[in-house]
């Protein structure tokens, strides 16, 4: 009860979801060149709306699209093209083949490398990171220009809203955000007082030169968790980054089964703990603690200890609530919180063991976080 007492008041607010969107008007007269970077490997299927939204946004400025195809095999190239023509701006678009994967670089973060390189040809005021599965509102660019030029932002993200329709993806997927702004509050991140920084890599908007002192793409290469791994270069350069929330720009990739959202989870949390037993076991006794106790001390038969149980899981109720309601669902969705953090447990227990097994973070036939990554900086991990 007392830690929920904390994180609704003393932990930067990070569940009020309607304040964590942009504040102003967008611009959408923007002065010089936005280069947009994709790396794309295998989504021939979600590709295409990608490149029109960002074709037809309606900021005025120069905005150049780069598909970095990472040796797709099912026509993601031709499906952008595809795209670019549809929208009537083949003009704008480039499709570039990635390069042979070098040793110490993940996959996507070598895409993004060569993408940013050939970015860097056109002098942009102003690049902008993104997946190949978002759709981008028409307003997203001119809004994310609009909080870096208001707020003299070196690095502007949003935590796009993410797909939400299987029953895994309710249970889920709000609660991957709740937990993500509770590892990283934005107001913290905003504030460059604090040392804590985080961005979410489907949707940065960042300044060439602070990339470039903060070390570029280069000094992050073996990271899995590259947007905050890049927020964190920066902050720590001296850069100021902001992140915030969207309903408006969206996730194309739906996860229909708990199994594969399982995955995405497993993929990178064993990571995050720094591959770490103690901080595993620690994460684990903390999780069932904070979300767990209160309703097996609620079940318990004890009537003093019920109370406690039903106060602490009506402060969680109320602090998960806002979040429930940003991705449409009912409230009587956010009393699932602990049945989520169990689910949350699981996977972390997976990624430690898929890491501990030489699978850790597997994506897309990459097998990205190894077992003896820790003693080298040059991993040979990929994506």
């Amino acid at each position: 009860m007392v830690v929920w007492l904390y994180l609704l008041f003393a932990h930067g607010g990070f569940w009020r979801v309607s304040q964590l969107g942009a504040a102003g008007p967008p611009i959408r007269s923007v002065d010089g060149i936005i280069a947009v970077v994709i790396p794309a490997r295998n989504e021939a299927p979600v590709i295409g709306a990608t490149v029109q939204s960002l074709l037809l946004q309606s900021a005025t400025g120069d905005i150049r699209v780069i598909v970095v195809d990472d040796h797709s095999s099912d026509g993601t190239a031709e499906a952008a093209r595809s795209a670019a023509e549809a929208c009537g701006r083949p003009q704008a678009l480039e499709v570039i083949a990635a390069q042979s994967l070098p040793a110490g670089w993940t996959g996507k973060l070598w895409a993004v490398q060569q993408g940013i390189a050939r970015a860097t040809e056109r002098a942009p005021k102003y690049l902008l990171l993104t997946d190949a599965d978002i759709t981008h509102h028409p307003d997203n660019v001119a809004t994310l220009v609009s909080i870096a030029e208001a707020g003299g932002y070196d690095l502007t993200s949003f935590m796009v809203k993410l797909h939400c329709s299987s029953l895994a993806e309710k249970l889920l997927t709000p609660a991957f955000v709740f937990f993500f702004f509770l590892l990283y509050p934005p107001r913290w991140i905003r504030d460059s007082r604090r040392k804590t920084a985080g961005a979410a890599g489907g949707c940065m908007l960042v300044r060439p030169a602070a990339l470039e002192k903060a070390g570029g793409i280069t000094a992050i290469r073996h990271q899995i968790i590259d947007d905050c791994a890049l927020a964190r270069a920066i902050k720590r350069s001296g850069g100021r980054i902001w992140l915030g929330v969207t309903s408006d720009t969206q996730s194309m990739r739906a996860y229909g089964s708990f199994a594969e959202i399982e995955r995405m989870i497993a993929r990178t949390a064993f990571n995050q703990l720094q591959h770490s037993a103690v901080l595993l076991l620690g994460t684990l006794l903390g999780l069932a603690l904070i979300y767990v106790t209160p309703v097996a001390v609620l079940l318990s038969g004890d009537s003093a200890l019920a109370f406690i149980g039903a106060l602490g899981w009506l402060l969680m109720t109320i602090a998960y609530l806002p979040m429930v309601r940003f991705y449409g669902l009912g409230p009587l969705w956010a009393l699932s919180l602990p049945f989520s953090a169990v689910v949350y447990m699981f996977a972390t227990v997976d990624s430690a063991a898929n890491y501990w097994s030489g699978r850790g973070g597997e994506w897309k036939g990459r097998t990205q976080d190894h077992l003896h990554a820790e003693a080298s900086t040059t991993t040979t991990g990929q994506r």
